[in-house]
């Protein structure tokens, strides 16, 4: 759904998220995948990402969304979602400003779309961590919900991250940011702080974005133990995609 919605309380979280087509989505997983493959693992992460979402919405105020490219793709992502889920084109074509190149351009849309609308927080979500434990989510919700300008950051195991919440549009956290390196978590703590706000920082986490950490979700849904203090959520579709079509026994013999 893309109908304008004015007036909202609560946080939007929207996962940043391509059109699932072969050869395009999870392009670092081929090999040991095959674009085909690749492309319906990335499908079962979005349906687990909003689902898990869905789950945060039952203990705090949380709106669903999922930040697309490219334009003119929403039908591909018919079905495939948690009930609810919303589209909000984050293409980065809206996006000629300085020093925002790139992913930022996509992340920066995203978010000055979630504030049209009315939401008073919003959180960009990746779309690579079907396991992330649900609480996170409730807690970057709550920390938004507090008074005060602040940023929640969900730093990724590779030095990125996989949540950045915020309670206005901030340009200055999307500016002159080197995206794709071990860096961007660090240089975003320094556009904070530069803009004078505090950052809630989160648990880390991490990305399923190569053989590596696809041989460790594989491992970890194959585990009924819990990872620390906080469970991992299940990603029932993930751990289905990845039996259905073997995925293990593809990335233990690569």
């Amino acid at each position: 759904m893309t109908e304008p919605i004015s007036g909202n309380g609560g946080c939007a979280i929207a996962v940043m998220a391509k059109a699932p087509r072969p050869g395009l989505v999870k392009t670092r997983l081929v090999p040991p995948l095959s674009p085909s493959s690749a492309s319906a693992l990335s499908a079962s992460f979005l349906r687990d990402i909003t689902e898990n979402i869905a789950l945060a919405a039952r203990a705090a105020d949380i709106h669903g969304y999922v930040a697309y490219a490219p334009v003119g793709s929403e039908a591909a992502f018919d079905g495939m979602l948690a009930s609810g889920t919303r589209l909000v084109l984050a293409d980065g074509a809206g996006i000629s400003i300085p020093g925002v190149y790139g992913f930022g351009r996509s992340l920066l849309q995203a978010a000055q779309a979630l504030f049209a609308k009315g939401y008073p927080a919003a959180c960009l979500l990746n779309s690579d961590s079907p396991t992330l434990p649900t609480p996170l989510l409730v807690e970057a919700a709550a920390a938004l919900a507090e008074a005060g300008d602040r940023i929640v950051l969900g730093p990724a195991e590779d030095g990125g991250y996989y949540l950045i919440g915020t309670k206005a549009p901030h340009l200055h956290l999307f500016q002159d940011i080197a995206w794709s390196t071990a860096q961007v978590a660090a240089e975003t703590q320094m556009r904070a702080a530069a803009l004078g706000l505090p950052v809630v920082e989160l648990d880390s986490w991490y990305d399923v974005d190569d053989a590596v950490s696809l041989r460790r979700l594989c491992g970890e849904l194959a585990s009924s133990s819990a990872a620390g203090i906080t469970r991992p959520y299940s990603a029932h579709a993930t751990a289905y995609c990845l039996a259905r079509l073997r995925i293990p026994e593809l990335v233990l013999a690569a």
